[in-house]
């Protein structure tokens, strides 16, 4: 097994930041195009902003890193000229939607220009008879959710920052969330059924990819193209219900997680929170607030499940909190609850919380035990349901103490020994934050849709090892 990489310093080699002289004549080919380079601090600040404060390892590597200028786009149109006026003058090229990341996936490691492209907004096409749909990169999910339901269909996949997050950066830059109880995760296929790339180039190409062409810049922090487009599967919308189910029992509860997703129930989510982790976060109007002692099981569940559900919760040994129709609630709604949402509730109350992300063994018990034995209170347990090469699963995005790198380095390693898979959300690279390997074919797109490497250097390890 190979060891935990907790990166103590920036990847290397990385580009030097641009020269004034270089700036300079990149400001005047954007101006030529007419488009106006952000150059104030404020704004630089801004758009190299994202959630990388949940790790501490990944904090005073990224604290302070920005770009050296910045643009916004309202038309896709324009990336080319962006994209041409990067390689020309040899300045690296960092891509931006909303910024939601947790892992530093849109800060620029090297300087030179953020594009950011979350005005280029739009939903392009849906297929009424088989629910395709193109939209832009830089579409807001939310408004992308609203006006797919308005015409019977929605997302299959979405993160808990649905409301800030956009299309191009959940795909570039995130893998799973609500709905991964039911489709699995954003790089299986079937998700992603094309795209459009502008290659970084003096002569920048704008090339139409099929699904299998695409899927290399799937979950690839734009390090290997430019995605303006995307062409996605979506689901016949339902009239989702938000279930609040309460256990006195860990065993109860972790028991429950396992059976309801194999029911023949329509769930969109299922996210279980330890009693103390319950007992730190807000909850919707009207639903009980946690007193410490019991475990909560949050659900997204269709409509028809609601009789079969109050019937057997008793043998579950559950109960129902609170229930009430998404999108008909006060207060937080029940999906920012779950993912990381969990972590970013209970940071604001405890800044030295942080977490990791784990695919647990089945079954799981004695993996969830065997931490709890040597952490204690210092690792908090949150569960979430999902598919996994096509069979149900139980990730964990456990709320962790930070007691330093040696610490976390431990628990990291002892939880693998027990057959947990690392989704390691402390460090920088696409291929560490995964399965730890070299994705050839990333490396092989970056070759060819960005040959100078200007594309937010620093994050792919295959190409620097190349």
């Amino acid at each position: 097994m190979l060891p935990v990489p907790l990166p103590a310093e920036l990847p290397a080699p990385l580009p030097a930041p641009a020269t004034a002289a270089q700036l300079e004549a990149l400001a005047a080919d954007l101006r030529a195009a007419g488009l106006e380079p952000l150059r104030s601090a404020g704004e630089l600040e801004g758009l190299a902003a994202d959630a990388f404060v949940y790790s501490p390892v990944l904090q005073p590597l990224l604290l302070g890193r920005r770009a050296q200028i910045g643009v916004r786009l309202s038309d896709r149109q324009s990336v080319p000229a962006v994209a041409a006026a990067c390689a020309r003058h040899g300045i690296s090229l960092t891509l931006r939607g909303a910024g939601t990341g947790n892992y530093g996936q849109c800060v620029p490691l090297a300087g030179g220009l953020v594009l950011d492209l979350s005005g280029c907004n739009r939903l392009l096409e849906l297929d009424a008879d088989t629910g395709v749909f193109r939209a832009e990169a830089g579409i807001l999910l939310a408004d992308l959710e609203q006006q797919l339901q308005v015409r019977g269909r929605e997302p299959r996949l979405l993160p808990s920052t649905v409301r800030s997050a956009t299309l191009g950066g959940y795909v570039a830059g995130g893998s799973g969330g609500i709905g991964s109880l039911r489709w699995g995760f954003l790089r299986d296929p079937g998700h992603l059924l094309g795209l459009e790339l502008v290659t970084v180039e003096p002569e920048p190409r704008r090339l139409a990819l099929t699904a299998a062409a695409a899927r290399p810049l799937n979950h690839a922090y734009g390090t290997n193209g430019i995605i303006t487009t995307l062409t996605m599967a979506s689901a016949a919308a339902v009239s989702w219900h938000q279930l609040v189910l309460e256990f006195e029992g860990w065993e109860a509860a972790l028991a429950a997680a396992q059976q309801l997703p194999a029911a023949a129930l329509l769930l969109q989510e299922l996210c279980l929170l330890e009693a103390p982790v319950a007992a730190q976060l807000p909850w919707p109007q009207g639903c009980p607030a946690a007193d410490g002692r019991g475990h909560r099981l949050l659900l997204l569940a269709s409509p028809d499940a609601l009789p079969l559900l109050s019937d057997w919760l008793p043998e579950l040994g559950g109960q129902l909190l609170w229930q009430a129709p998404q999108g008909r609630s006060r207060g937080i709604p029940l999906r920012e609850l779950s993912w990381n949402h969990t972590t970013l509730h209970v940071r604001g109350r405890d800044a030295g919380i942080t977490y990791l992300q784990l695919l647990l063994p089945r079954p799981e018990g004695p993996a969830l035990k065997a931490l709890r034995d040597r952490w204690g209170d210092d690792v908090l347990w949150h569960l979430e349901a999902v598919r996994s090469m096509g069979e149900q699963r139980l990730a964990c995005l456990p709320l962790v103490r930070w007691r330093g790198r040696e610490a976390l380095a431990q628990l990291i390693e002892q939880a693998r020994a027990m057959g947990c898979i690392l989704f390691n959300p402390h460090v920088i690279s696409v291929e560490d934050g995964g399965l730890g390997v070299v994705d050839s074919d990333q490396v092989a797109a970056k070759a060819v849709y960005d040959p100078d490497g200007l594309l937010n250097p620093g994050k792919l390890r295959g190409w620097l090892e190349r």
